[in-house]
């Protein structure tokens, strides 16, 4: 009897809170916060007040999903996505190089392709300060478990044969023209995405996936369209279609990254809603280099490529020592810029790691024409502006898109709320 009178008490003082705290708010996401948080102290006092029986119902674990918050109102993305997409920018200067180790006599293509790989013994001194820092929570649960290991492992080796086919798509063209081909994966991640992932698409980013392979395909418009003068037709459309092969590899590789974090990962129940630690992403990204790595190794001992590296550092157009030091800064730009997008993935979605490699497109135009002083032609300006045009239209969809989940949920909290308050006695 005692309990039914604390419990009517608590009832009116909840409600009289409620009504001074809700009077005034504009706000539909404010208001619905205020009274979840009023039903949740009530309930709280309820319990309390309650028989053990009762307790003891209240302890049990509960199934209803997480109420929606106010910071649903307006979609800002993690400080990882935005440290990896600040790396992936950072490592514009990847293509870029690979492409001066071509045009100053570089030809071995597997060297090229473990360029884009074997930087990952980079990431092991931050791995180890990582876990050497957080040993009090468990190392255990920051390591990878041994199937998603394994998963990254085989993605590694299936990375290191895009690398190897993107390596013969550079040394037939130009970077700008690469580079344009390059931003078809795109298309090729979305695709991939709706099949493994579950993408929707909508009609902006279906607008973005169809500029984005027009753009490229018009520099197929004239057999002379970014070919360097000299070259033959046939190596100019080999390393064309060599380079849309490359895109739909890494196009491939992207979803099936996130499928495996996704299967195989940690990340499961509500703990999926939270960025995991940025040592998972190094982790990620180490393996995937070290299994890339190894199936580069055995392509240039097949190749013989140990044997004419001494011989073709001597007869580099720039100099020896410079010939090691475009080996050495661009292992550590590709580095860069895997680690970005490896952590767009893990924090993010595939797709927006497609997203960012094709900011990369513009980036990568510029520096050739200022560095490596390639032609800027119509079909390519084009090209561009179509590119530009689709990811623009991506990421206002995308905008759009988010803010359209966040009203749904706050009508859901809303609704949800109303009907806690009628059924309260």
């Amino acid at each position: 009897m005692q309990s039914c009178k604390q419990i009517k008490l608590s009832t009116i003082r909840a409600q009289y809170s409620l009504l001074s705290e809700v009077r005034g708010c504009k706000s539909i996401a404010l208001v619905a916060c205020i009274i979840c948080r009023q039903v949740h102290n009530l309930m709280a006092t309820i319990t309390a007040s309650a028989s053990p029986a009762m307790q003891e119902i209240g302890k049990a674990p509960s199934t209803s999903p997480p109420r929606a918050s106010a910071t649903l109102t307006r979609y800002r993305p993690s400080p990882l996505v935005i440290f990896s997409a600040c790396l992936v920018l950072l490592g514009a200067g990847g293509p870029l190089l690979l492409r001066v180790y071509f045009v100053h006599g570089g030809q071995r293509l597997w060297l090229s392709a473990m360029l884009q790989l074997s930087g990952w013994p980079l990431l092991l001194p931050p791995i180890a300060v990582s876990l050497f820092r957080s040993r009090s929570d468990g190392v255990d649960n920051l390591l990878l478990p041994p199937r998603l290991v394994g998963a990254a492992a085989v993605l590694g080796a299936f990375y290191a044969v895009s690398c190897y086919v993107y390596a013969l798509g550079s040394q037939a063209l130009p970077l700008s023209t690469s580079s344009l081909l390059l931003a078809t994966q795109l298309a090729f991640t979305a695709v991939f995405a709706l099949l493994f992932v579950g993408l929707r698409f909508t009609p902006f980013s279906a607008n973005a996936v169809v500029l984005l392979t027009i753009g490229p395909a018009v520099l197929g418009v004239g057999p002379s369209s970014g070919k360097p003068a000299g070259e033959a037709s046939r190596t100019y459309w080999t390393g064309f279609c060599e380079a849309i092969a490359a895109a739909a590899l890494a196009g491939l590789v992207l979803p099936l990254v996130e499928v495996a974090m996704a299967r195989y990962g940690r990340r499961t129940g509500p703990a999926a809603r939270v960025p995991p630690p940025y040592a998972t992403v190094m982790q990620m990204q180490a393996v995937m280099g070290a299994a890339g790595t190894l199936v580069c190794l055995l392509g240039m001992a097949i190749k013989g490529d140990f044997q004419a590296m001494p011989r073709e550092a001597a007869g580099f157009g720039i100099g020896k020592t410079n010939y090691y030091l475009v080996l050495i800064w661009d292992a550590v730009s590709w580095q860069l810029l895997n680690l970005g997008i490896m952590g767009l993935i893990t924090c993010a979605s595939s797709l927006l790691a497609g997203i960012m490699i094709a900011v990369l497109l513009p980036l990568s135009e510029v520096l050739a024409v200022i560095f490596l002083h390639e032609k800027f032609d119509g079909p390519k300006g084009i090209a561009l502006v179509l590119s530009l045009w689709g990811f623009a239209s991506y990421l206002y969809g995308e905008k759009a898109q988010k803010k359209l989940e966040a009203q749904k949920n706050e009508q859901q909290a809303a609704k949800k709320t109303g009907d806690l308050e009628s059924v309260t006695p």
